[in-house]
């Protein structure tokens, strides 16, 4: 008799990312002259762990798929320092990692700053120790624990603060510096990750700040997307994770065509020709202001669709305005049919 259907499942979606690693791992030898396949150390793969039920879904996981496939198997936590004992909670996600097989495993503490916002600066910080101990360790990649359920609670605050497309698409399968952050539960529903902790008696932390309406995502969790399902009926999930996956493709695509035509729009000097700017689609035309303004030293966390609105409409509403100020001292000006962006 073969494991319960969500225990399975998680397995599955787990062996399929391990096998694109380990492809990715065995082209090395490329790069790397008179190298083969069997001279390379096996890869390390960590999964980042709070000890909640995601998590501790796809470390059980990662610990049964791995050795299988001749993948180093370790893990990770981090002590955000945001409640009473958060050092014990860290030290016993440790001991289970360890009880699973992973190794190595590590705990980061880390300092919660406050820009963005509580929910901001958590993950800010949290991405940071993660870089940092994958770093250390020398890992090809961390597993993220991100379920469907996630995916469909980001694209709704992305619409709620009508960011574009971009937003909308949510999180990908493969982000970060050289695809480190991998996320294999994209596609099963946070349901399938309890029941298989469940069904293998792994004990599972629930974070209480996952049910604090003083989080924005936690209202969202418990009030926004139950009161759309009684609304539009079930399968809201499901359908926001879908417009994620397409707003995704759309954006890739955007963004291929920008990066194309920005060489196109810029003179001798690689200064911006507002004429040519505005025979592009507007979709178009905006990434190009956006990365000539991250260029120019605009933290991207901190620019917004209002903020590239204000510089279009230097070249499509032209009538002598001065200069747009953008975050980081960022300075947006037209002159001479040009627009100048740099810092002020």
């Amino acid at each position: 008799m073969g494991p319960h259907p969500a225990v399975a499942a998680i397995r599955l979606a787990v062996r399929r990312v391990l096998h694109d690693l380990l492809t990715e791992h065995h082209r090395a030898p490329a790069a790397v002259p008179h190298a083969s396949p069997h001279e390379l150390p096996p890869p390390l793969v960590l999964v980042a762990c709070s000890g909640g039920a995601d998590s501790m879904a796809l470390a059980s996981a990662l610990a049964f798929e791995a050795p299988k496939l001749g993948i180093r198997a370790g893990g990770v936590t981090v002590d955000h320092g945001l409640q009473t004992g958060s050092d014990l909670r860290a030290a016993e996600v440790l001991q289970r990692l360890r009880e699973l097989g992973l190794d190595p495993v590590d705990s980061v503490a880390v300092t919660v700053g406050r820009a963005g916002g509580p929910e901001a600066a958590a993950r800010d910080a949290r991405y940071a120790a993660l870089d940092t101990a994958a770093e250390r360790h020398g890992a090809a990649a961390v597993l993220l624990g991100h379920t469907r359920d996630d995916q469909a609670e980001t694209v709704l605050l992305g619409l709620a603060r009508g960011s574009g497309i971009r937003s909308l698409s949510g999180m990908a399968a493969v982000s970060g510096a050289g695809g480190r952050y991998r996320r294999p539960f994209l596609e099963l529903d946070r349901q399938t990750a309890r029941k298989a902790c469940m069904v293998q008696s792994l004990p599972v932390w629930d974070d209480p700040h996952n049910a604090d309406p003083a989080y924005t995502r936690s209202r969202l969790r418990h009030e926004g997307l139950p009161a759309l399902e009684k609304a539009l009926g079930k399968g809201v999930v499901e359908a926001l994770a879908r417009t994620a996956q397409l707003s995704r493709d759309d954006a890739d695509a955007l963004d291929s065509w920008a990066g194309q035509a920005e060489a196109t729009v810029r003179d001798a000097a690689g200064l911006l020709e507002c004429a040519k700017l505005y025979a592009l689609p507007p979709a178009v035309r905006r990434r190009i202001l956006r990365r000539a303004a991250i260029a120019a030293g605009a933290p991207a966390g901190s620019l917004f669709a209002r903020h590239i609105e204000e510089v279009d409409r230097l070249i499509t509403g032209w009538r002598g305005q001065g200069a747009i100020n953008l975050p980081g001292k960022v300075v947006a000006r037209r002159q001479g049919g040009r627009l100048v962006i740099r810092q002020g």
